[in-house]
C-alpha cells in the first residue's frame, strides 16, 4: 500500500498487545478510520536499544511474529520501517565474522578502522574536537580479533551499534538489496535512522557532510522510489538541515513543533507557531512524541534561547512527573538534548490542554504521525523506567489487550480518536492545500484550505477551548 495523506501511528510491534497480530487486531477493532499508516518501530532480531541495534533484516525476531504479519498489517494501513543507514549490531554475523576473520573477512569493507581511517591511526585532539559527538570522547570501540592483534572500530552509539563505511561498494550493496527486500514486504516509506552520521571524513564534524551526503541519500532514493516507496531521513539538528533536504524534495520531520506546542501552551501565545508554520514545508510528518524524549535542539533559533530554557523548565514546573533526574546519566540518558516524558505528562495530564495540542498538530503542515501511548493519552510510566533504569523508558509503556479496551472508554482517548478520523476525512487537509494562521494575544487560529474547502481552528491557548468550524 503507497503512502497516504492519512494519521501514521508510531508504534513497537509489542506494546500494543504482545505481537504484530494483536496490534492489527487492536487497529482493526479501535482505530480503523482514525489511522491510516503504521510506523512499526524495528521489528527485526536486535541486540539493543529496543530494534535500533539490528542484527539482520531478512527476519521477523520471532517474538513478534514474521513477515506475513507484517504484509498483512500492510493490506490496512500504509507501513513505514526502520533502516539503521549508520550502523549495524555488534552481535551480527557481519560483526562477528570480521572479529574472526579480518582481513580475511567478507564483510572487513563494512566496518571502519582507526588505523585505515585516520593518519598515523588516531586522531588529533583537533579532530576529536571537531567530531559531532554522542560521547564525550572519540567514537570507538576497542576490538580484538581472533588472531590476537587489536584495533579501534567506528562506533557512534551504544557498543552494540557498530558503524558502518557507507563509502565502500559492498557496504551499498547491502544497503540497496536490504532496501529492495523491505520494500517486497510492504514498505510505503523507509524512515533513515541516524542518517546525518552515515558519512565520515577526517578534519570534519562527521555529520551531515556535503556534498558526499547528498550521494548517499540520492543513491538510497533511486533504490527505493524503483520500488514505488518513499524515503524519512532523520535528523535531530538545528532547522536549517531538515531544511536543506525539504529544499531538495525530500520528505522530512517536523521535530520543532512539539517544543514549540509546548511553549504556545504553557505561555499562551501563538506567535512562535505562526513563524513556523510560514515558513516550514508541507512534505513533511510532524509529531509530538516519539519513543524518544522531546527533543530541545530542534527549536534552535526557532525560539530565543531564553524561551528554550524557560519551556524546559516549564516542562518540569508544569508536568506530571516530569523530572530533570530522568533525561540524565542516572536514567542512562544518551542525549542530554532530550527531555523524557510523555507528552500528556508535558501538559499535567491535563485533557483539555492535551487535545488542543493534538488539534494544533493536526492543523500544521504535513502528515501526523501520533505515538502509541500518546493516542491513549498515556501518563509517564516511571514503575517501568525505575525497573529498567533507563529514561526514555518513562514513555514506553507495554499495554495489554485488555488495558486498551479499558482506555478507549476514556473522554480524551475518545475525543482525540474524533480529531483524527476528522484530519484523515477532510479534503481541506491536502498537501496541496494552503495553510493560514492568525494569532492576537492568547488567541490562535488555523485555517487549512484546498479548492473550495476549509477548515478553520480558533483556539484559546489560556483556557485551552477550542472550535472547529
Amino acid at each position: 500500500m503507497k503512502l497516504k495523506n492519512e494519521i501514521m501511528l508510531i508504534s513497537y510491534a509489542d506494546s500494543m498487545g504482545s505481537n504484530l497480530k494483536d496490534l492489527h487486531a487492536v487497529l482493526n477493532k479501535h482505530y480503523k478510520d482514525a489511522v491510516g499508516g503504521v510506523h512499526i518501530l524495528p521489528f527485526f532480531p536486535s541486540s539493543a536499544d529496543r530494534g535500533f541495534a539490528p542484527m539482520r533484516y531478512d527476519m521477523v525476531d520471532k517474538a513478534f511474529g514474521d513477515f506475513k504479519d507484517v504484509e498483512e498489517l500492510g493490506k490496512d494501513f500504509y507501513l513505514m520501517f526502520d533502516f539503521m543507514v549508520n550502523h549495524i549490531s555488534a552481535s551480527s554475523d557481519y560483526f562477528k565474522d570480521f572479529i574472526k576473520n579480518k582481513d580475511k573477512s567478507e564483510y572487513k569493507d563494512f566496518f571502519i578502522r582507526y588505523s585505515d581511517f585516520w593518519e598515523g591511526g588516531e586522531p588529533t585532539k583537533e579532530q576529536v574536537d571537531l567530531i559531532y559527538k554522542r560521547k564525550p570522547r572519540a567514537p570507538y570501540i576497542d576490538v580484538e580479533f581472533a588472531d590476537g592483534t587489536k584495533d579501534k572500530v567506528w562506533c557512534t552509539f551504544c557498543e552494540e551499534q557498530i558503524d558502518l563505511d557507507v563509502t565502500k561498494e559492498k557496504t551499498r550493496r547491502f544497503i540497496k538489496n536490504t532496501l529492495i527486500d523491505m520494500c517486497m514486504h510492504g514498505a510505503a516509506v523507509i524512515r533513515l535512522d541516524a542518517f546525518a552520521y552515515a558519512v565520515k571524513k577526517p578534519d570534519t564534524s562527521c555529520f551531515f557532510i556535503e556534498d558526499d551526503i547528498w550521494d548517499l541519500l540520492y543513491d538510497i532514493e533511486d533504490t527505493v522510489k524503483a520500488e514505488g516507496a518513499e524515503i524519512l531521513p532523520e535528523i535531530h539538528e538545528h532547522y536549517t538541515i531538515p531544511m536543506k533536504i525539504a529544499d531538495k524534495g525530500f520528505w522530512i520531520y517536523d521535530f520543532a513543533l512539539p517544543v514549540l506546542t509546548l511553549h504556545a501552551l504553557y505561555n499562551h501565545t501563538g506567535e512562535y507557531l505562526k513563524a513556523w508554520f510560514e515558513k516550514c514545508p508541507m512534505k513533511q510528518f510532524t509529531t509530538l512524541d516519539t519513543h524518544d524524549g522531546i527533543g530541545i535542539v530542534d527549536v534552535k533559533d526557532l525560539l530565543p534561547d531564553e524561551e528554550t530554557e524557560k519551556v524546559k523548565e516549564q516542562m518540569y514546573s508544569r508536568g506530571a512527573n516530569v523530572k530533570k533526574i530522568y533525561s540524565s546519566e542516572a536514567y542512562n540518558n544518551l542525549d542530554i538534548y532530550q527531555v523524557n516524558t510523555t507528552y500528556y505528562s508535558a501538559l499535567g495530564n491535563n485533557d483539555a490542554a492535551y487535545l488542543l495540542a493534538r488539534a494544533i498538530q493536526f492543523f500544521a503542515p504535513g502528515i501526523p504521525q501520533v505515538y502509541y501511548v500518546g493516542m491513549l493519552a498515556g501518563s509517564n510510566d516511571t514503575e517501568l523506567m525505575e525497573r529498567t533504569k533507563n529514561g526514555r523508558d518513562i514513555n514506553r509503556h507495554y499495554y495489554s489487550l485488555d488495558e486498551i479496551d479499558k482506555e478507549m472508554e476514556r473522554p480524551v482517548v475518545q475525543e482525540l480518536k474524533k480529531l483524527m478520523i476528522l484530519r484523515n476525512s477532510h479534503p481541506a487537509f491536502s498537501l496541496d492545500g494552503t495553510i493560514e494562521t492568525e494569532t492576537s494575544g492568547s488567541r490562535l487560529k488555523i485555517t487549512r484550505t484546498y479548492k473550495d474547502d476549509s477548515i478553520t481552528l480558533d483556539a484559546d491557548l489560556e483556557n485551552y477551548t477550542f472550535d472547529i468550524k
